[in-house]
């Protein structure tokens, strides 16, 4: 397995907000991890589904797993999506980020090769926050993950702190993604009606 064949895709999870699991969500007659999955099998040869709903799964050939670690939210995802990859670094994205940015990708990855010292962790800056997914991580993090949570840690943030990672400026972004629609999350019927108008655009574009 390569360097950087694998993406990494957190399916599980309830959403409180839309009331319903994410995973499952359909736009159009069609689900949107289904396009998710067609836009990553474009890109890695290997994909890995980190699910609590496997038997969801079973039409796709690819690597389906669930959580070791119960209770730590998007953290456990990230940990059994690493331990069972067999990639050094992995593209980790979330089930209801419906566009993926091929060049920002390829951008992420040259960093990592153009980096001399070890990077644990690609992540895009977003004003004082951070973007945890649409990025990639080291699977040497999975010890520093199992060490973090038996200090009763949760948040992605706080095992950052400890790991060497490169920073992606907003600005620098967003020459990629000027709209930042490829950190869109749907979250709400609102941010569905925003999907779609952009999927809309995006279909327009390809046939002019």
């Amino acid at each position: 397995m390569g360097k950087f064949d694998t993406a990494i895709l957190l399916a599980g999870g309830q959403s409180s907000r839309m009331g319903f699991d994410k995973q499952f969500l359909s736009v159009d007659n069609q689900q949107l991890i289904h396009g998710i999955i067609e836009q990553l099998n474009s890109i890695f040869s290997d994909l890995i589904i980190v699910t609590n709903r496997s038997d969801a799964y079973k039409k796709y050939p690819f690597r389906i797993v669930e959580d070791e670690i119960i209770g730590f939210g998007p953290l456990s995802g990230i940990h059994a999506g690493l331990k069972h990859s067999d990639s050094l670094y992995n593209y980790m994205i979330a089930c209801d980020m419906p566009f993926i940015n091929r060049d920002y990708v390829h951008h992420m990855i040259n960093i990592i090769e153009g980096t001399e010292e070890k990077i644990d962790a690609v992540i895009t800056r977003y004003g004082q926050w951070i973007e945890p997914f649409n990025s990639f991580y080291c699977k040497d993090l999975v010890s520093t993950i199992e060490q973090h949570v038996k200090s009763g840690e949760r948040k992605i943030h706080s095992l950052l702190i400890k790991s060497n990672v490169f920073y992606v400026a907003e600005e620098e972004a967003r020459k990629f993604s000027p709209d930042w629609n490829m950190f869109m999350n749907i979250n709400t019927m609102e941010d569905i009606g925003k999907y779609l108008k952009i999927h809309e655009l995006l279909v327009y574009n390809r046939k002019v």
